[in-house]
């Protein structure tokens, strides 16, 4: 195999890109360096271009490593010939590679080799010929065996046809045939274990579908619901067509004497041997296919609620509500700096409302509080109808925003948390990042385990390792796509810039506290254990604003400076121009853009992205997402009625609809079916989390605690 030429299929890419992208990447460098400064030689591929092109190339280099290992094990048993050398080189999944070497593969005694122990295998191979023109009984007679436990003529033709049904089950083309038929025409079924028991899975008490057309949220329903020992599920194959097929394969002559033992070993080989096997892989393969997606959704997800548009230049009360344990807030000034901390008891049992508001006005008024960030959580309603109220009595323009705290308590806990506030308990750490959230969600959301962060389906039942690399790349994707503040940003930050490690990020935190300010990115070069690659993967993504150089605050690369300062002679401008921003409208000097990348020797793709730097330096990509909803006033469920039209936010997006805040307590859901009026696969094709919509209610459920919505309006 080719892998160069398959990614390209594969991935709708030139040959030449992805030769390109695998050189790049197998020289260490990492996805978002090639995407933003290597678009000269991908051809321009995108992020996400790259990382699945990072992960089929791992997984054909681990085909072609695994298809070595096979050929080189059949060959030592000297059973290796060029047709199957030929098969396997040519296979095209681990399954297949799987199926081929199953006969060779070293077994566990079965009831076939306990046979061919007996020297039961002559007597197999005759049946198999189908030439005999005698009953085999006469045959069988020459193997009984007293010393070998061949009592019977019938135990020696019993141990023959297993020997056959073995033989049948090892026959990697069946198997590829009999996976085809049933992932085709097959069904999956399951049933309550307890019909009267109630409980999520109720829909799956008596279900039944095709392989063929089933979503992935049900595949993972299913599997969970068998977990818990609520249902029982299995494949339902289309077996009358898969033993038609063995035995036309099998039985090659109309022989009474061999074809009625042929037909008892192929029943015997597929419902024995080859039945449960397909069934496994089947759901391998399926659940394998539905946690893809799903990690795929939670990717985007993630991406979305990490772009979102901070808050600047306000100072934020954050507010981590709860009931018994009084609600802790945390005043943070514009700059991200806790002010104060304080828990105030407005919720049940307490019930303080009226000296929980003195301290409220006494924060506000002394920090001069703009925003009140809410988590959520548990009090979360209770805790903003005493916002709504404090709010009418106060003469200045406060507002509040509800925040999701996923994953906030996790934080809170966590050791990274306890190093940045050692004196805060963790609902003052809570608070803290609660307020923090809403000023810049990437810098605060990057110090929790993006798994936490509750955008995602099904996330504790995926593959782990699969679900954080994804997950993974997408925060290191987000952070070098926005770049960081070198002077400001905390190490959990810096760890996803481009090319720098955790120990480097500690490095670089450090030597900011023991020799002040970077004042130009050279100066990273003296960081303990960052190099030369690592400078050069990491130097675009770091701004250092009111440095000696002006490109220092830009994305522009270090090694594009010359080209950009020779363009801004060219062009008439100076790095004073660009520190004071004058540079607008600068796109229309550019015209001959062949001409001009020649005469600065870079690419017309790294021209294009310097100038466009130049027109806006340093532009936060987040400023075209949708800003949050501040709120002024309280909605609780009881006040929904059929028809409403309200402004939400969508929260997650999943495989069946949207859940969107409308600012009651409880998330209303969007049914796929309800999202527009096209028809869509899958609802991240016309919304994305973070996205404000307006949406319709359709029913209210107070006992289940459900809200239909609808954005067909």
């Amino acid at each position: 195999m080719d892998i160069i030429i398959t990614l390209a299929q594969e991935l709708g890419v030139k040959k030449r890109q992805a030769e390109a992208a695998v050189k790049l990447i197998d020289e260490g460098n990492t996805i978002p360096f090639i995407a933003r400064y290597r678009k000269e030689a991908t051809g321009a591929l995108d992020d996400e271009v790259l990382r699945n092109l990072y992960e089929r190339l791992t997984y054909l280099r681990s085909l072609e490593e695994k298809k070595n290992q096979v050929i080189a094990g059949i060959d030592e048993q000297g059973k290796l010939t060029e047709e199957l050398r030929a098969q396997i080189l040519a296979a095209e999944t681990m399954v297949v590679v799987d199926d081929l070497y199953r006969p060779y593969r070293p077994k566990r005694r079965t009831r076939a080799t306990i046979a061919k122990e007996k020297g039961l295998e002559p007597l197999a191979t005759l049946i198999l010929l189908q030439r005999t023109q005698k009953p085999i009984e006469e045959d069988a007679n020459a193997f009984l065996n007293e010393e070998k436990e061949v009592h019977t003529v019938q135990d020696a033709i019993e141990g023959a046809k297993d020997i056959i049904a073995e033989s049948i089950s090892d026959e990697a083309d069946y198997r590829i045939r009999i996976r085809e038929l049933t992932m085709k025409k097959g069904r999956m079924v399951s049933a309550a274990k307890d019909k009267e028991a109630e409980s999520v899975y109720e829909m799956y008490y008596e279900f039944d579908e095709a392989l063929s057309k089933l979503a992935g949220h049900r595949i993972l329903a299913l599997n969970r619901g068998e977990a818990e020992k609520a249902l029982t599920v299995k494949v339902e194959a289309p077996e009358e067509d898969i033993i038609r097929f063995l035995t036309r394969k099998v039985i090659r002559r109309d022989n009474p004497y061999t074809a009625p033992l042929l037909a008892d070993a192929v029943s015997d080989s597929y419902k024995r041997l080859i039945a449960p096997a397909i069934e496994r892989e089947i759901r391998n393969i399926l659940t394998e296919r539905a946690q893809d997606g799903a990690i795929k959704v939670f990717g985007k997800n993630l991406e979305q609620l990490l772009m979102q548009p901070p808050i600047a230049g306000q100072t934020v009360l954050g507010w981590d509500p709860a009931f018994r344990t009084g609600c802790k807030l945390a005043v943070v000034d514009s700059t991200g700096k806790v002010l104060d901390t304080v828990v105030i008891y407005p919720t049940a049992p307490q019930n303080k409302v009226e000296e929980s508001k003195k301290i409220l006005k006494r924060l506000i008024q002394k920090y001069g509080v703009t925003l009140i960030s809410v988590g959520n959580g548990t009090a979360s309603r209770e805790s903003e109808t005493v916002i709504v109220e404090l709010l009418k009595e106060l003469p200045q323009k406060v507002q509040y925003v509800i925040v999701n705290e996923a994953g906030a308590s996790v934080y809170s806990a966590s050791k990274l948390a306890t190093e940045e506030f050692p004196n805060f308990d963790v609902g003052q750490r809570s608070a803290a990042s609660i307020a923090r959230r809403l000023q810049d969600p990437l810098a605060e959301l990057v110090k929790i385990d993006p798994k936490s962060i509750g955008v995602g389906q099904y996330q504790h039942d995926m593959n782990q390792k699969k679900l954080g690399e994804t997950l993974g790349g997408v925060v290191e994707g987000c952070v070098n796509k926005v770049g960081v503040d070198l002077n400001t940003a905390s190490a959990s930050l810096l760890e996803y810039i481009s090319g720098i490690s955790k120990a480097v990020a500690k490095n670089i935190v450090a030597y900011r506290e023991e020799n002040g300010r970077f004042t130009a990115r050279p100066q990273l070069l003296k960081v303990a254990k960052l190099g030369p690659k690592a400078y050069e993967q990491c130097a675009g993504f770091l701004r250092i604003t009111g440095g000696k150089n002006p490109l220092d605050a830009t994305s522009v690369h270090p090694e594009s400076y010359g080209a950009t300062e020779k363009l801004l002679e060219k062009l008439g401008y100076t790095a004073a121009d660009l520190k004071q921003g004058t540079l607008k409208g600068i796109a229309k000097k550019v015209s001959d853009t062949k001409k001009l990348s020649e005469e600065l020797g870079i690419g017309e793709l790294t021209l294009a992205d310097i100038v466009k730097e130049l027109e806006k330096p340093a532009r936060d990509p987040r400023e075209d997402m949708p800003k949050p909803i501040l709120r002024s006033d309280v909605l609780e469920m009881k006040d929904l009625t059929p028809g409403m039209v309200l402004k939400g936010t969508v929260r997650n997006v999943i495989d069946f609809g949207a859940f969107v805040d409308i600012g009651v307590h409880q998330d209303g859901l969007v049914h796929i079916s309800q999202i527009c009026e096209r028809y869509i696969k899958h609802p991240l094709e016309a919304v994305s989390v973070g996205d404000i919509v307006e949406v319709k209610v359709l029913s209210v459920d107070l006992k289940k605690q459900r809200i239909a919505l609808t954005m067909k309006l």
